[in-house]
């Protein structure tokens, strides 16, 4: 090998030693802290961004404790009209839809073999009222016996009583509304064979209306009878409330599918008859009213370790609260008896997503 040969080789190399050691001390990329930067990137980002949010500001307010029931309507009476004795119906003296009033008649079967037993038997009743006559004359002047004249007067008294039962028998071929009330679809026509068994219409008392209901066991004490109630129908127009009044409540209790109910009923006048039974109930029962309750949407709150907690709205932060919750409460709403003051601003929406500390804006404040 040539001298220029070889000190071409040495000086390549010994360039690429230099090189090597300039990069050596050149700065490095590390990848644990490329990542670090990058978190630390998007948690400031997140800090800067806040989370909007509703809040509300507490104000005391009245809180009533109620609950709801579904019910049904019921007639104040109701009765499948029929005849107590068999006929064919020769009159019928209403019509389907109307109102009658109680003892109004209503139908009647054929009793003209009646009429004619009670003829025959009026007609003997002016005979046998004379012989008794008669016969209390002859006694005063002891014509006859006393036994002779206990027998006419016994015989007046059975012709009375067979009257009667005539006039009873004939009472069975009149059909005569019980009670006031609306009579509804006929079920018969002039003609037709009646029996007892036969339903000639329905009779319905629509003034007052029945409210039945059930309610737990445990809300036994609050229903008696004087209880008012509230309840709402649907399909009556505009939703509205009617007020009635528990006048009964059952002496035992029911045992259905694990619960334990009691039954009710309550009175509704229904004066202008602008309810109709056999329909179903919303039913409000209230308990008891705070006038002056601190009560917060149900929303609100989110279990945090087994605590109620509730978010306050501090100087553009979410601060975490521990509450205690009472016994009122409803749909919407609950009542916390411990935790909060009157004039703290507790934040109604996003809660899942709050934390302590977390910036937030307030996009509405009720």
């Amino acid at each position: 090998m040539n001298k220029k040969v070889k000190w071409g080789i040495v000086t390549l190399i010994g360039a690429g030693i230099i090189g090597g050691g300039i990069y050596s001390q050149m700065p490095k990329t590390n990848d644990e802290l490329t990542e670090a930067d990058k978190v630390m990137s998007r948690t400031s980002q997140s800090k800067k961004k806040a989370l909007n949010v509703n809040a509300r500001v507490i104000k005391p307010q009245p809180l009533t404790d109620e609950y709801t029931v579904i019910g049904t309507i019921k007639p104040d009476e109701e009765v499948d009209l029929s005849f107590e004795t068999s006929g064919k119906v020769v009159e019928i003296h209403f019509e389907e839809g109307s109102f009658v009033k109680k003892g109004q008649l209503l139908a009647k079967v054929n009793d003209r073999q009646l009429q004619a037993q009670l003829q025959k038997l009026v007609a003997q009743l002016k005979l046998a009222e004379d012989r008794v006559f008669r016969q209390d004359a002859l006694l005063k002047r002891d014509a006859v016996s006393k036994e002779a004249y206990e027998q006419v007067k016994t015989d007046l008294a059975i012709l009375n009583a067979e009257i009667d039962i005539v006039k009873a028998e004939i009472e069975l071929t009149e059909l005569r509304a019980p009670f006031d009330g609306v009579i509804g679809l006929r079920q018969i026509s002039v003609g037709t064979y009646a029996s007892p068994s036969t339903v000639v219409a329905r009779l319905t008392k629509r003034a007052p209306l029945k409210i039945e209901f059930s309610v737990a066991e445990r809300y036994a004490k609050e229903i008696k009878k004087g209880t008012n109630i509230q309840f709402s129908v649907s399909g009556v127009g505009e939703t509205k409330s009617y007020d009635a009044q528990i006048y009964a409540v059952e002496g035992g209790v029911n045992y259905e599918g694990q619960n334990y109910t009691i039954d009710a009923r309550a009175l509704y006048p229904n004066k202008f008859q602008e309810l109709s039974p056999g329909g179903y109930a919303s039913i409000l029962i209230k308990k008891n009213e705070v006038s002056d309750a601190i009560a917060i949407p149900t929303e609100a709150i989110t279990p945090e370790m087994g605590k109620d907690i509730v978010y306050l709205y501090k100087e553009g932060k979410a601060q975490p609260m521990e509450v205690t919750t009472g016994e009122i409460r409803n749909e919407k709403v609950v009542q916390v008896v411990k935790g909060l003051q009157i004039g703290d601003t507790i934040i109604t929406s996003g809660v899942m997503q709050l934390r302590k500390d977390l910036p937030v804006t307030l996009d509405n404040i009720d």
